[in-house]
């Protein structure tokens, strides 16, 4: 609440000869602040409140009445000229020296404020707030001395604790803010070092040193659109800035590779991203985040590619580097899935569950379980030897070889024949399953299209050993059995 002080006549007189301003129109324009300022509308209030200024340059109420618009609107540091040209003009201004005082004091400058404080106990009888602000100026000073000594006896949590306290009485302060973020840096809690040297941006003019540090923070956490940010505020309060300038460079490289990356997932062209994140740990060797996370993309792209082994090599190591990475061990599980480790796919979304219970994760989780349930019966892949990212062509040729192999004509013993025609039925199943691109979709999914226990209505069911009225013998190609009597 800032204090009414009723317009001086005299003062009112007064008119530049520049602008020719009346009597009439200065007081119309204070009216209309007054009304403004009261009703909420402080733009419009502060622009009548610039004319009654412009107006009549020598009137101190105009430039209190200005200085408590800047104050509603949140700019103390606008207010600072106006209530000094005000004290300058009247200097047992009272009201003018409490408020200059009260700015004073909470940007952290104990002695001028001090001395508005006690310029106003010395001149006014009414006393009992300059009184109480000069004490916590004095106890303002005695903390902020009590912060440096134990900063410069490296006791960081002591003085965080002061700083609590200082920051309370000057929030306005940009030192005490700095000097906090220094201490939790030496902690290493970058996070909030951010949240104190952000608002110093704009407590203190030409804050080029705070840009720099956000950006470098923000940089250290590979946040790096945040950090390009920064750095292109420090570039525009001076483009020669060397410090800034080197920083931007090295940031808009990294962010602009990153993005390429991740663009380049995103249209499946994975061999082009996992170049692009090699070329991200050359360009920032020595970041951990970004190594990590080139590590961990890499691995997603080696699975999407279905090159199993080094997706399991590639994924161990970034699971090595950040073990509780659901997105990695997801992957990973997905590689173990792509090379027939069963098992080992479910211990890994079991434990990617535990640091993230998704949909996606939950959902792998059960695949790979039924996967596993399946290749304890039959595993149609391992059957005819190939890969799971094997195509038809491959899949076609290592069926041919098998049943060739294996056909019962080959035998001549009934226990021969017997298990011949058992790994025949299996390679011939193995072949009609993974070449009809439907059940090869249900297979991969963790479901056997063969089982008739999946199969509704009992398909193939009557006890008959071919569901879908599948028979190996009529449509497993050129080969037939031979019977021969006795």
């Amino acid at each position: 609440v800032f204090e009414d002080v009723s317009i001086n006549a005299q003062a009112l007189s007064y008119v530049t000869g520049v602008l020719g301003a009346t009597h009439v129109e200065i007081e119309h324009h204070l009216e209309m602040g007054r009304k403004l300022l009261a009703a909420g509308q402080l733009a419009e209030a502060l622009s009548h409140y610039h004319s009654a200024v412009e107006g009549d340059s020598k009137n101190y109420l105009t430039y209190y009445k200005r200085a408590a618009v800047f104050l509603a609107m949140g700019k103390s540091k606008s207010a600072l000229p106006d209530l000094t040209k005000a004290i300058q003009l009247k200097p047992d201004f009272l009201a003018a020296r409490l408020q200059r005082g009260n700015i004073l004091l909470k940007q952290g400058n104990t002695q001028e404020a001090m001395e508005d404080f006690e310029a106003v106990v010395s001149l006014s009888r009414k006393t009992s707030e300059a009184q109480d602000q000069l004490m916590r100026a004095n106890e303002l000073e005695e903390l902020q001395e009590e912060a440096h000594a134990a900063y410069h006896q490296g006791d960081y949590s002591a003085t965080i604790s002061v700083l609590e306290r200082v920051i309370e009485i000057s929030p306005w302060d940009p030192e005490s803010r700095e000097l906090r973020a220094e201490c939790y840096i030496r902690m290493g809690d970058p996070q909030k070092a951010i949240q104190d040297l952000t608002p110093t941006t704009r407590l203190r003019n030409d804050n080029r040193a705070a840009y720099l540090k956000l950006s470098m923070l923000h940089y250290s956490q590979g946040e790096h659109h945040e950090s390009l940010n920064h750095i292109r505020e420090c570039l525009k309060l001076d483009q020669d800035d060397k410090d800034c300038f080197s920083q931007y460079k090295q940031v808009k490289k990294l962010s602009k590779q990153l993005d390429t990356a991740e663009e380049l997932i995103h249209m499946e062209r994975y061999q082009e991203a996992i170049d692009k994140y090699e070329s991200v740990m050359k360009t920032e060797p020595n970041v951990l985040y970004y190594t990590n996370l080139a590590k961990e993309r890499i691995c997603y792209c080696l699975v999407k590619v279905r090159l199993a082994l080094d997706a399991i090599d590639v994924c161990s190591e970034a699971h090595q580097r950040d073990p509780r990475n659901a997105n990695v061990l997801r992957d990973r599980a997905e590689a173990y899935i792509l090379n027939q480790e069963y098992e080992k796919a479910v211990e890994d979304y079991q434990e990617a569950r535990e640091f993230d219970d998704t949909h996606e994760i939950r959902e792998g989780l059960e695949r790979a379980q039924k996967m596993l349930k399946i290749s304890r019966k039959r595993d149609y892949y391992k059957i005819l030897g190939v890969s799971r990212s094997a195509n038809k062509q491959e899949i076609i040729k290592a069926y041919r070889k098998l049943a060739q192999q294996w056909h019962p004509d080959n035998f001549q013993s009934e226990t021969e024949k017997k298990e011949a025609e058992k790994k025949f039925i299996d390679i011939a199943s193995a072949k009609e399953v993974l070449t009809d691109p439907e059940m090869r979709q249900k297979f991969d999914a963790g479901e056997d299209p063969l089982d008739p226990e999946n199969q509704q209505g009992g398909g193939g069911g009557g006890g008959s050993a071919w569901p879908f009225h599948f028979d190996p013998f009529q449509s497993g190609g050129s080969f037939h059995f031979k019977f021969h009597q006795n």
